[in-house]
C-alpha cells in the first residue's frame, strides 16, 4: 500500500511541474491594451504600433480597447481592479500624474494600485498665438501679458490636460495671468484661435503645426528641451528666453500593482524592442512623437516627480480638487 502511494505521488510530480510551468509561461493568452482616449491620438498610435509587434513576436492576440471617459480614469480604474497577471494594461497620458490634483477622490490610488511598465513617448507642445496678437516672440508675449494682466485668454483641451498644465506652468514661471478657456479637445479650440476669439494655446505639435505652417497661427516656441522635427525652425522655450521650461505630453503603460516582476520585465523588454523597430520609429517621428523607452523604475520615478512638480503649479494657480 505504501509503495503504491509513493508511486502515485512520484508519478504526479512531472504533471504538477508541467502545470506550474504552463502557469508561469507568459504570455499564454490574449493581452488587452486599454487606451483611455478615442482612436487617433498619440497614445492610441503607440498602443496599436507596439501591440502589433508583440502579437507577431509572442503569437498571442493583442487587443487595443479604446475606453475614453472620466478624464481618462475609466480605463485606468478598470486595469487597477483587474487581475495582476500582465494581461491587462493601460497606456496613460500626462493627466495620470495630474488627476489626483483635480479630484478629491479617485477610484484607485495612483501610486499604490498601479505599477509602471515603461514610458513610451513624449510629444512636444507648441506655444502658438493668433496672428492678430502683436507678440512675435516669447519675451514679447510675456511683456504683453504683464502689461494687461487677465485681459487675454488661452485655450486648452480641458482641465488637467497637458495643454492646460503647460499654460499654467508658463504663467507660474513668468508671473503672468490669462483666462483659461477649456474645450472638448484641442481641435475644437482651433476655430476660435484662428479667428482671435482666444489668443493663445499650448497644443501638441502634431495637432497645431499645420496651422503654423499655413500662417493660421504664429508659433513662438516648443515646450521640450529638444526641438521638434515637425517644426525644426521653431525654438524651444529655453532658447526663446524662458530657462528651465521643459515639459511635454507623455505617456506609458502601467499594470495592476502585484503583477509579478518577471512579467513586468518581459512586457518592458517587448515594448522597448517594439519602440526601437525602424518602421515604428519612422511613423512616430513623422507625427512628431518622440520615443522614450527605458526600465520600469525610471518611469516610476518620473511619475512621482511629475506629481510633485504639478502639485506646485496647481498650488500657484489656485487649483483645488473638486
Amino acid at each position: 500500500m505504501l509503495n503504491r502511494r509513493l508511486f502515485l505521488a512520484s508519478s504526479a510530480l512531472p504533471f504538477a511541474g508541467a502545470k506550474a510551468g504552463a502557469q508561469a509561461a507568459f504570455p499564454n493568452k490574449q493581452i488587452r491594451l486599454y487606451v483611455p482616449a478615442p482612436p487617433g491620438g498619440a497614445i492610441d498610435a503607440i498602443a496599436r504600433l507596439t501591440g502589433e509587434k508583440l502579437q507577431t513576436w509572442w503569437g498571442q492576440a493583442v487587443i487595443v480597447d479604446n475606453k475614453p471617459g472620466a478624464t481618462q480614469t475609466l480605463a485606468t480604474d478598470l486595469v487597477a481592479k483587474s487581475p495582476p497577471d500582465g494581461y491587462n494594461l493601460v497606456i496613460v497620458a500626462s493627466s495620470h500624474a495630474v488627476n489626483p490634483l483635480f479630484f478629491k477622490t479617485l477610484p484607485y490610488d495612483t501610486l499604490k494600485d498601479l505599477a509602471p511598465v515603461i514610458q513610451t513617448h513624449n510629444v512636444p507642445l507648441m506655444l502658438a498665438v493668433t496672428p492678430s496678437l502683436p507678440a512675435k516672440t516669447v519675451p514679447e508675449l510675456i511683456a504683453l501679458l504683464k502689461a494687461k494682466p487677465g485681459e487675454y485668454s488661452y485655450a486648452s483641451s480641458g482641465a488637467g490636460s497637458s495643454l492646460h498644465m503647460a499654460a499654467e506652468l508658463f504663467l507660474s514661471m513668468t508671473g503672468t495671468k490669462m483666462l483659461h478657456v477649456p474645450y472638448r479637445g484641442s481641435s475644437a479650440a482651433h476655430p476660435d484661435l484662428l479667428s482671435g476669439r482666444t489668443q493663445v494655446i499650448f497644443d501638441t505639435v502634431t495637432a497645431i503645426a499645420g496651422h503654423a505652417r499655413s500662417g493660421g497661427v504664429r508659433a513662438l516656441a516648443v515646450t521640450t528641451a529638444k526641438r521638434s522635427n515637425v517644426a525644426p525652425d521653431v525654438p524651444t522655450m529655453i532658447e526663446a528666453g524662458l530657462p528651465g521650461y521643459d515639459m511635454g505630453s507623455w505617456g506609458g503603460f502601467i499594470v495592476p500593482m502585484g503583477t509579478p516582476k518577471d512579467v513586468i520585465d518581459k512586457l518592458n523588454a517587448g515594448f522597448n524592442k517594439a519602440l526601437a523597430e525602424p518602421d515604428v520609429v519612422a511613423k512616430l517621428d513623422a507625427a512628431g512623437i518622440q520615443v522614450v523607452g527605458g526600465p520600469p523604475k525610471v518611469f516610476d520615478d518620473f511619475i512621482r516627480q511629475e506629481m510633485v512638480r504639478w502639485a506646485k503649479v496647481a498650488q500657484d494657480a489656485g487649483i483645488k480638487p473638486e
